[in-house]
């Protein structure tokens, strides 16, 4: 029998702690070693213990989540988890903490509600399960906590929207979407992207990014038309769709039961856009944990779409790629700062992949 995965459950209240920890312990593979109340009793009790996992509050007394985070990301990089505020100034620190090298993270749970508490209590389980297997980074210079200097946007030069770039991804997928959106000229093709979040996470998601790409980045709406140069977050409450209305392709949200544990799915917005668009499109499929997105992509390769899957050196966590390589989905395996280029460049060519 393997070894459990060791947790430090950080946080200011006594009872948040000992909630997470009878959550955590209830699984037999998960250990909960240590708490801590504060960033200066967790440093000491993470260089004692030694933990696989750290779950981490973002607002607490002496230093916050975020200073924290930073400090341990420079000194020992260790897999993180924050336990967030479902806030929207809870979502800018939670995707600060991304940025920073948190793995993922979690809502606060309703400690009154025991329908939710057993929601989260596998959610939360699953999230330090896959934060176990993570690669994580030491944090050389930290992302910029000032506001970016705001990027004119260039219209397109061409109006085209019969090409298309679709993209997927779960755990380590905000950071891994921003590097490829960032290297997306002003007339890239329209982009539709399935990450799996919540829904008081995307629209501050996309904010984020518009803010620091060439393209415009937006959460998606129902009915609106898919355009050159704009790149398309799925809300987290429901699953993105391509459909066609008359020569133009349209953005369709659909609030349906999850599929694979999703909602959105990686799997419903690329069958959709295989279906649609077929040969005309290209797509990868990023970082994260699970098989979501397998399916999808094969179907789009299937289709005479080019395809890829980020390779396991460079994600965070390497389950939906792995999936996909393994059932032959993948035209090609590339590491991160590869699949912008070559997105681009089978969309510049012109060419069309060979069906399998």
């Amino acid at each position: 029998m393997s070894k459990p995965i060791r947790v430090v459950v950080v946080d200011d209240s006594a009872l948040m702690r000992a909630v997470l920890r009878d959550i955590l312990n209830s699984a037999p593979d998960i250990d909960v070693v240590g708490v801590a109340s504060d960033p200066f009793n967790a440093r000491q009790v993470i260089r004692e213990l030694e933990p696989d996992v750290v779950t981490l509050d973002v607002e607490m007394p002496r230093m916050n989540g975020l200073d924290f985070l930073e400090k341990l990301m420079r000194l020992k990089p260790t897999p993180v988890v924050m336990v967030s505020s479902l806030t929207e100034a809870g979502s800018d620190i939670t995707l600060r903490a991304l940025e920073l090298g948190a793995v993922d993270f979690v809502a606060k749970p309703k400690v009154d509600i025991e329908r939710s508490m057993q929601d989260y209590a596998e959610v939360l389980i699953e999230k330090i399960r896959s934060a176990s297997k993570a690669r994580v980074r030491r944090l050389e210079s930290p992302p910029s906590t000032s506001d970016p200097t705001p990027i004119v946007k260039s219209p397109p030069k061409f109006m085209s929207t019969e090409k298309l770039i679709a993209i997927g991804a779960s755990t380590g997928g905000t950071e891994a979407i921003r590097e490829v959106l960032a290297s997306m000229p002003p007339d890239s093709p329209g982009i539709m992207i399935a990450q799996h979040m919540p829904e008081q996470f995307t629209s501050g998601f996309a904010r984020r990014l518009n803010d620091v790409c060439r393209i415009v980045v937006k959460e998606a709406e129902h009915g609106e038309r898919v355009l050159p140069g704009h790149a398309y977050i799925a809300p987290g409450h429901s699953h993105l769709k391509l459909k066609r209305s008359g020569a133009n392709y349209v953005c369709e949200l659909d609030g349906s039961d999850r599929v694979n544990h999703h909602r959105p799915s990686v799997d419903v917005l690329f069958q959709s856009i295989a279906l649609v668009a077929g040969a005309n499109a290209v797509a990868a499929l990023l970082t994260g944990m699970g098989k979501d997105g397998a399916q999808g992509l094969l179907a789009l390769r299937q289709a005479g779409a080019h395809t890829i899957g980020q390779d396991e050196a460079s994600c965070v966590v390497y389950g939906m790629p792995r999936e996909a390589a393994l059932i032959g989905a993948t035209e090609l395996v590339l590491p991160l700062k590869q699949v912008a280029g070559q997105l681009l460049a089978w969309v510049n060519s012109g060419s069309r992949a060979v069906r399998i």
